[in-house]
C-alpha cells in the first residue's frame, strides 16, 4: 500500500482542520483530493510529507510511519507544495544539480527528469526567467529527482494558461502509469482530466471516496441546450425526470435529469412542440460537479 491514513485529526488551537480522516491508496494510481478552499487538503498533504504533525491518528507512506520513520517517508516521497519554492536566481540545471547533491543521486538522473518534464529548451535559463508553466515543470523535476514511489502534488495546475494545463496534465498522467500520484485541487475538471479516483473532503472530513468511472456512470446527467428564445424555467421543469433547470446566460439552459437515459430527444421534442429552434444541444458530463455540489454546499 502506497499511502495509508487512519483516523488522522489536526487541531490548530480550537479549530479542527482535519477530523478522523481515513483512506488508502495503492500503486500505481492517480487520486484527486478534491474540496473547497479551506477544506483541509493542504493540511493533509503536509502531514503525509511530515512537514507538520497530526494531532491524532496514524499514517504510513510506502509502509513507513510518518511519526517514527519520517526520514524514510521523506526519501520515498516527491512533494510539490502549492506555492512552489524555487531559487529564482539559479539556473535550471544549477538548481537541479544542487538538489541532486542533497539527495545523493547520480547526475545522470538530472538529464532523465529534464527530458521527462520537457525542460530541455530551458535548461540554461535562470528560473526567474521562466513562465509559470515551466516553473511548475522545474518543481516536478525536482520532486522526481530521487525517483520516489509516491508523488504528492498540492494544486499543481494553479495559475497555468490553457496550453500549460494540457502539458502538465499529460506529464502527470505519464508519471501516474508507474507511480502513485496524490494531487489536491478544487478544480473538478482537473480531476476528470487526470485522475482514476477522487476523494472529496469538506470541513476536514471525507465525504466521498469513489472511482471516477463510477461517478461518471451515475444516474445524473446534464443537458445543455440553447434556444432561439427565452423559455420560462417552469415549462422546462415539466420535462420528465427533471431535477433542476439553470439559465446560465442568454438563452442557454442547463437541465439536470435524474436518469441514465439520454434525455436530449425529450428536449428536442419540447422545442418542436413549442415552435422553438435549437441552436445547440449537448450532454454535459458533470456528474462529479453535481456530486461535489451536493456534498460541499
Amino acid at each position: 500500500m502506497s499511502i495509508e491514513v487512519e483516523g488522522i485529526s489536526k487541531l490548530y488551537g480550537n479549530q479542527k482542520a482535519l477530523n478522523n480522516v481515513s483512506f488508502k491508496i495503492e500503486k500505481p494510481e492517480i487520486v484527486g483530493f478534491l474540496g473547497p478552499n479551506g477544506a483541509g487538503k493542504s493540511t493533509m498533504m503536509k502531514i503525509l510529507t511530515t512537514y507538520i504533525n497530526a494531532s491524532k491518528g496514524i499514517a504510513k507512506v510506502n509502509n513507513h510511519d510518518i511519526n517514527d520513520q519520517s526520514h524514510n517517508v521523506q526519501r520515498s516521497v516527491g512533494y510539490l507544495p502549492e506555492h512552489n519554492p524555487l531559487y529564482l536566481d539559479m539556473y535550471v540545471k544549477e538548481y537541479l544539480t544542487f538538489n541532486a547533491n542533497i539527495y545523493k543521486v547520480d547526475k545522470q538522473r538530472i538529464n532523465e527528469v529534464v527530458e521527462l518534464t520537457g525542460l530541455t529548451p530551458e535548461i540554461h535559463k535562470k528560473i526567474g526567467q521562466l513562465s509559470k508553466g515551466y516553473r511548475q515543470r522545474v518543481g516536478l523535476a525536482n520532486a522526481l529527482l530521487h525517483d520516489p514511489d509516491v508523488l504528492i502534488l498540492d494544486e499543481p495546475t494553479t495559475g497555468l494558461d490553457p496550453n500549460q494545463l494540457v502539458d502538465i496534465r499529460s506529464l502527470i498522467k505519464t508519471i501516474g502509469k508507474t507511480k502513485t500520484v496524490f494531487l489536491s485541487t478544487h478544480i473538478m475538471q482537473e480531476v476528470e482530466a487526470m485522475c482514476d479516483r477522487v476523494i472529496i473532503i469538506n470541513n476536514g472530513e471525507i465525504v466521498a471516496d469513489k472511482k471516477l468511472n463510477e461517478i461518471q456512470e451515475g444516474d445524473t446527467q446534464i443537458v445543455v441546450v440553447e434556444f432561439d428564445y427565452r423559455v420560462e424555467d417552469a415549462f422546462l421543469l415539466k420535462l420528465p425526470k427533471v431535477k433542476s433547470v439553470t439559465n446560465t446566460h442568454g438563452f442557454v439552459y442547463e437541465i439536470t435529469f435524474e436518469t441514465t437515459q439520454d434525455m436530449r430527444s425529450h428536449v428536442f421534442d419540447f422545442a418542436y412542440d413549442n415552435q422553438l429552434k435549437i441552436l445547440q444541444l449537448n450532454q454535459k458530463n458533470t456528474s462529479l460537479e453535481a456530486l461535489f455540489r451536493d456534498l460541499t454546499a
